[in-house]
């Protein structure tokens, strides 16, 4: 049997296969199972993201079915440029947080048992592998489900606690409701095929048939609308901040890193390789409800306290961003301007594998804050950056990147997002003509939004002094995190740089990609001046290259150090300026609250916002109160709008139903008697 990238693949299953079949072995042996199993999980993944760079390079898609389901549904996989990209994504993640899970888990042992932890940790990335592998959608909707229910009881781990509950099963309820969307458009595809049996079920049946455009638009929203639930595309996001805080940090970093770009690549599969229908109309609806996924997302993340719940909307927001590219796909292909269509989706590839190194970084950082402090509450922490500096440095490039700030890998993204809108020529609609000059308006601000929440959540977290009511516990557990945490963080870290500095090498190996779905390439551009220039479209219009920029900054860096060397210049240190108040306290410093006061005030009306501020009143005057006491509550407009009147009337009409059970026998009976009638009657 010769090797190719699909036999490596069905290496990497096998041995998460093998991985869960050795975890009862090592149940009473915590510690030996930690050590065991996540080093295992990451040679898989390691594994799996070989079989995916080699499946883009070799550019040949492969495809083989397994006769191990149900009687003529068998199991198609293939393993293709696109499925191979999102491979290597989560295989690149999986790898460093299982890196990573080696020593986090380390903190469970003695308390709770890992076991199950493993379990489902090891069958939620195997079923993201096989999501992208599923060539029918009978296989496909297993792994979503394998999936959905993995990270259910990821979700639950630490089931004690009443909010971990509640979010898990939001997260179950969204989910089931999206792969039920899934599901009925995988049946207008079939349907539409004209094939008997269940042959029209395969991805491939499907490409070949030519979709009339009203049942393509049905079966489009059925997929989009399933694949958002699980993306968190506004209004379908409100799982998002409650599942991602509840779970594990390990787990959050592969929900938010690369789960949500299961629904990404269902989305550009669904819409470039199935149904290849392009209505300008498409494109629009899927820009504005980008635009607006992004700027509510990072407006919502900046209104935070709590650092994961921060970072959960965040994802909301870069879920809106590669939306913003797919809307702008679909656009310039329906306009036949393929070059603009392929920049638009390289931009989205590369967002997507941007988004999962740099937010699974920032994950991994909180969870260390987590490890070390046991809050989440970044108005408790400060002065972090005394005690935790391997923490504070990796959580400082995932800040940098994820405000798109060069030499970083976000830069790049968005930077090609950016010229995807303005090298757009004038296009024969006026709704566009006015859309895409606004979009790359929202665009921009939300990256300015991007940075001051991030300015906001290393400012509040690391610097300054501490804000907690006791002492730091640090003081008492030691500096920092252990090695494989750090590891698993310096990995990502790296990887934001490489991907910052090297994209003309990253663009040549994926622009197959973007080829093989709207039939344009920018590589031969893009690298026109070698591995050092990044030139899309045209150098004459835009040119970049991070790795000019990332020497530069060493050099700068550089002949600071050796000035201030030169001339002996030490620094000082000197008690903190109190405008002539010598009674300052750490309390008296900005807290995350207070940072992100003035754009609350100037978006407050998109959230539901209520201040309470009261005054103890002294027994010397009331003039000079003993106590100021001072609550804020930010909420969810959309909780209010949308799902709460559902869950109440959800609840309702369950307590109008309870009635029914009497709890006497012979009233049981009496329904069955009326229900035999009435089928009876309609059975006529």
């Amino acid at each position: 049997m010769n090797l190719s990238p699909l036999i490596v693949t069905y290496l990497s299953l096998f041995l998460i296969a093998f991985t869960i079949a050795l975890v009862p072995l090592f149940a009473k042996h915590q510690k030996i199972l930690i050590y065991v199993s996540f080093p295992l999980m990451s040679i898989a993944s390691a594994i799996a993201v070989v079989a995916g760079i080699w499946s883009v390079a070799i550019d040949t898609p492969e495809s083989v079915t397994l006769s191990i389901g149900l009687p003529d549904l068998p199991f198609h996989l293939r393993l293709d440029p696109l499925s191979g990209f999102f491979l290597t994504t989560i295989g690149l993640l999986s790898f460093f947080v299982s890196i990573y899970s080696t020593g986090y888990c380390k903190g469970y042992a003695g308390k709770r048992s890992v076991t199950h932890l493993v379990i489902f940790y090891s069958l939620f990335i195997a079923g993201m592998f096989l999501v992208v592998l599923s060539d029918d959608a009978f296989f496909f909707l297993i792994s979503w489900e394998l999936m959905a229910i993995a990270s259910y009881f990821l979700v639950m781990f630490e089931d004690e606690l009443i909010e971990n509950r509640r979010a898990a099963f939001l997260y179950l309820v969204v989910a089931h409701i999206g792969a039920l969307a899934i599901l009925l458009s995988f049946g207008v595809l079939a349907g539409a095929t004209g094939l008997e049996s269940f042959s029209g079920y395969t991805f491939d049946a499907m490409r070949q048939t030519e979709f009339p455009l009203k049942w393509a638009t049905v079966a489009f929203l059925l997929a989009f609308f399933g694949f958002s639930a699980k993306a968190g595309v506004i209004p379908l996001h409100v799982w998002l901040p409650e599942a991602h805080p509840a779970a594990p940090s390990n787990v959050s970093a592969l929900m938010s890193g690369v789960m949500l770009k299961t629904a990404i690549y269902g989305i550009i599969r669904v819409t470039f390789d199935l149904i290849r229908v392009f209505p300008l109309w498409w494109g629009a609806m899927v820009l504005i409800l980008g635009l607006i996924t992004a700027i509510m997302g990072i407006l919502y993340a900046i209104m935070q306290n709590d650092i994961k719940r921060m970072l959960a909307y965040s994802s909301v927001e870069n879920i809106g961003v590669i939306l913003i590219g797919i809307g702008l796909a679909i656009i310039f292909t329906s306009f036949h301007i393929p070059v603009l269509a392929a920049l638009s989706l390289t931009a989205v590839f590369y967002h997507s594998i941007n988004h999962a190194m740099f937010k699974g970084l920032l994950f991994m950082g909180a969870g260390a804050l987590l490890h070390a402090t046991h809050k989440k509450n970044m108005d408790e922490m400060g002065g972090l950056i005394h005690y935790m500096p391997w923490t504070s440095t990796l959580f400082l490039i995932g800040s940098i990147s994820i405000s798109a700030l060069p030499p970083f890998n976000g830069f790049i993204s968005e930077w090609l997002l950016f010229q995807a809108f303005l090298l757009s020529p004038s296009l024969n609609s006026p709704l566009l003509n006015l859309l895409i000059p606004m979009g790359a308006a929202l665009l921009a601000l939300t990256a300015a939004l991007v940075a001051a929440c991030f300015v906001k959540a290393f400012g509040i977290t690391f610097l300054g002094h501490w804000r907690g009511h006791h002492h730091p516990p640090l003081q008492k557990m030691g500096l920092e995190v252990n090695w494989p945490m750090r590891i698993g963080m310096i990995l990502p870290a790296l990887m934001c740089l490489i991907l910052g500095i090297l994209p003309a090498m990253v663009i040549e190996w994926m622009d197959k990609i973007s080829d093989e779905l709207v039939g344009g390439k920018i590589a031969t551009t893009a690298g026109a001046f070698g591995w050092l220039w990044l030139t899309p479209v045209a150098h004459e219009r835009a040119s970049y290259s991070g790795a000019i920029v990332f020497l530069w900054i060493i050099v700068v860096v550089m002949l600071v150090y050796i000035l201030l060397h030169i001339r002996k210049t030490a620094i000082h240190r000197v008690p903190l300026w109190d405008c002539g108040f010598e009674k300052i306290t750490p309390r008296m410093q900005y807290n995350a609250a207070s940072f992100s006061m003035p754009i609350r005030r100037i978006f407050g009306f998109l959230f539901n916002i209520r201040e309470q501020v009261r005054l103890s009143t002294s027994t010397i005057s009331p003039s000079f109160p003993n106590r100021l006491y001072y609550r804020l509550r930010i909420r969810d407009r959309f909780w209010g709008w949308i799902y709460r009147p559902i869950s109440e009337s959800s609840y309702w009409i369950s307590r109008k139903f309870g009635r029914l059970q009497q709890g006497y026998i012979h009233v049981y009976l009496i329904y069955s008697f009326i229900t035999i009638i009435i089928l009876l009657i309609f059975a006529r």
